[in-house]
């Protein structure tokens, strides 16, 4: 799919604008930081060095790191949000590469955007409930500094993987809740696949050049979460079986969904804009696999 590099030269273009937008906000932070902590630390503006200078300088460090762990999680979302109609493409273009069909919303793109938006901000809450809480157990001596930030990178990979997974859950028609439980499921699999990320997406620049690949990798996961994969294998196995015949020259009973039969349609599991009922359910037990 990158073999074209226009995939990847306009995949560049949403990476771009957002690291501009985020490196002046970061940049602001950090000459900020200092005169925050001063505002909120009045009670030691008598202390003698070198406590004082301790006290601020770990509490600006921390703010910092609260500002970077927001725009890690962020990032993606806004870059995302930028580049959908691009995205949305390259990730349908993946689920054609591998599976020969790729799931379709239906919506008009005003739509997407306003729930990918909505889901985002959603999502956001919750990384600055986990950040408020982390900041606060940042104080704590010894594991605050040690324990406090690996949970740190393991929360903002759950988060990242999510947004990313996000924008082939979406065409698929699959809730944020549905999606959260889906990821929960799997927590190596997510943890695997985001903290890498997250590590690499603090190196200047890498995030911008990984994106692309990043959201073609999350809709690869998806179909490895859903077992689309394993269902489609189990369906071109039983056509290979059944266009054989019995080996005792019996007529051959028609399965339900093949030649002409449609299989039943499951009842729709998903609430709120795709109440309607998906297009592509999620997919069952081929009750034919031996």
């Amino acid at each position: 799919m990158f073999r074209n590099g226009r995939w990847l030269g306009f995949g560049l273009l949403p990476g771009l604008l957002a690291l501009v937008l985020y490196a002046g906000a970061l940049i602001g932070l950090g000459y900020g930081a200092d005169d925050l902590t001063a505002w909120a630390t009045p009670f030691a503006d008598d202390w003698s060095a070198p406590w004082l200078g301790l006290l601020r300088g770990f509490l600006t460090a921390l703010v910092f790191c609260l500002g970077l762990f927001v725009a890690v999680i962020t990032f993606t979302a806004v870059t995302l949000l930028i580049g959908q109609p691009f995205y949305e493409s390259l990730s349908e273009q993946v689920d054609r590469s591998v599976g020969g069909e790729a799931p379709e919303s239906g919506l008009p793109l005003a739509r997407e955007l306003w729930i990918s938006a909505r889901d985002s901000v959603k999502v956001l809450v919750r990384v600055l409930l986990y950040g408020i809480l982390l900041f606060a157990l940042g104080f704590i001596p010894v594991v605050g500094q040690t324990v406090i930030p690996a949970i740190g990178f393991c929360v903002s990979g759950f988060f990242l993987t999510e947004e990313l997974t996000a924008v082939a859950l979406q065409r698929r028609e699959v809730e944020l809740k549905d999606r959260l439980a889906l990821l929960r499921g799997r927590r190596a699999m997510v943890l695997g696949f985001g903290v890498p990320l997250v590590l690499a997406f603090l190196v200047p620049l890498v995030a911008v050049f990984l994106m692309p690949g990043a959201v073609a990798g999350a809709t690869l996961m998806v179909r490895e979460l859903r077992g689309e994969d394993e269902e489609r294998a189990d369906g071109d196995g039983a056509d290979g079986d059944g266009a054989e015949g019995p080996a005792d020259g019996t007529a051959r009973q028609e399965r339900p969904g093949h030649h002409g039969h449609p299989a039943p349609q499951q009842p729709s599991p998903y609430t709120g804009p795709y109440a309607a009922g998906p297009r592509y359910p999620a997919p069952q037990q081929n009750p034919y696999a031996q």
